[in-house]
């Protein structure tokens, strides 16, 4: 079954506890600590595995546990580090955090190992904490906690061009007719219910990936029929190849479906309804060319090519018109920059879960003139935020408000136009 959904719970592994004990042998006058270190937790790490291509696996198991670190031992023995835990996930995964939604990681392109959450560190043993007045220490230093979160993975299927229209409008017919894939096509609404790949070979030019999405409907982006629960698998295509039936044989008008597809779509993500377009207007075998009946093909042309949407006739089932499509979607592509379509990194584990009770300080530094922030909360943002990215500043200025710091600053009599430092970026403060 395919499934390209999973919600899951993860947890690290707690740090082994140091432990508390001391010399005592025969013969040996000075004993002194020897409390050995915990392990380390193990960390939970994701994978790409390229022999997955469903995420099914999850819904059956959904809490996940790395091992925890052993306790510390006598005579200064460390204890063994737990085991990281593996989780293998099929490329085009994107794991969010489950309460906010916020992309943690996308599992594609370079991305093919993240440490999600690492284990906890080990306590010291007793033996660190001998000074030349405290010979006998008597505490040791417990194991950092566990880090937990709770996950929602998608799968969202990689490819350069998608193909879009209503049930019954010949996607799987084309699929099968220029590509190696093998859908199941038949006379019917949501003959596929899953989505399709293909690789598109052309004899003197760069092949394509090609991406067969259910049916959609009115009101798919609202959660009606099956086109809400596929709709993600489109957002990493380049270009949508708009199939249409111009022959009318479900009795709907081909104009108003690409209207109401497009409605669908910048519904579901604005940034989908701007992607190229072509329009493939199918079935023109079965187009009635009888006295007085209108050519739909030409209405189609005048409707959408002045927009700049090209609009070409084919013919799925016979192969009319589908090379010239193939060669004008490979020139399409050649225009768009080659890099996968990626989602950025929005929740910071390591940051989020851990930095919350770290010190940090504002103050103002009356020879530099300046409004210095700093303390470990504040090294820990930087080191995971790329302030160059226009989700990253957000972010930053998220972080900056949420935590009181402008507040802080205001009670300091900061003007706009004046300068704030934070280890070594200064940015002038404007409200």
């Amino acid at each position: 079954m395919f499934a390209d959904r999973a919600r899951i719970y993860v947890r690290s592994g707690k740090g082994g506890d140091g432990h508390v004990s001391f010399r005592r042998e025969k013969y040996v006058p000075n004993g002194g600590p020897d409390g050995g270190d915990g392990g380390n937790g193990g960390s939970i790490i994701f994978v790409v595995d390229d022999g997955l291509n469903t995420l099914a696996d999850y819904r059956h198991v959904q809490k996940y546990h790395a091992r925890d670190g052993e306790n510390g031992g006598k005579r200064n023995c460390r204890g063994k580090n737990g085991a990281d835990l593996i989780l293998k996930v099929p490329e085009g995964t994107v794991i969010r955090e489950a309460e906010s939604g916020k992309v943690i990681t996308d599992m594609s392109g370079e991305n093919r190992h993240f440490v999600l959450l690492t284990g906890g560190r080990g306590g010291n043993g007793n033996q660190h904490y001998a000074t030349s007045t405290m010979q006998a220490p008597k505490y040791a230093q417990p194991g950092q906690p566990a880090r937990e979160l709770e996950l929602l993975m998608e799968l969202k299927v990689i490819a350069d061009v998608g193909l879009v229209g209503f049930p019954n409008v010949g996607k799987s017919t084309l699929l099968t007719k220029v590509s190696n894939a093998r859908p199941k096509v038949a006379n019917y609404h949501f003959t596929t219910l899953n989505p399709h790949l293909g690789v598109v070979d052309l004899p003197d030019a760069k092949g394509f990936v090609i991406a067969d999405i259910p049916g959609l409907i009115e009101g798919a982006s609202e959660g009606i029929g099956l086109g809400f629960e596929f709709l993600c698998h489109i957002e990493r295509t380049k270009v949508l190849i708009h199939i249409v039936d111009a022959a009318g044989t479900e009795g709907r008008d081909p104009v108003e479906d690409i209207y109401a597809i497009n409605k669908e779509l910048e519904a579901y993500n604005p940034g989908i309804a701007l992607r190229p377009q072509v329009i493939a207007a199918n079935k023109t075998d079965m187009i009635f060319t009888g006295e007085g009946s209108k050519d739909p093909i030409s209405r189609l042309k005048n409707e959408f090519e002045p927009k700049g949407v090209p609009v070409y006739s084919i013919s799925a089932i016979s192969g009319k018109g589908i090379r010239e499509l193939l060669y004008h979607v490979r020139n399409m592509l050649d225009k768009i920059d080659d890099k996968p379509v990626l989602f950025e990194q929005e929740f910071f584990p390591e940051y989020m879960l851990s930095a919350a009770e770290d010190p940090y300080t504002v103050v103002y530094d009356e020879e530099k003139e300046e409004y210095v922030i700093e303390g470990p909360r504040i090294e820990k943002m930087l080191g995971y935020t790329n302030l160059e990215s226009e989700k990253g500043f957000s972010f930053f200025q998220n972080f900056l408000k949420k935590n009181g710091i402008l507040d802080q600053l205001e009670e300091l009599g900061i003007q706009e136009g004046d300068t704030v430092r934070m280890y070594g970026l200064s940015f002038d403060y404007y409200k």
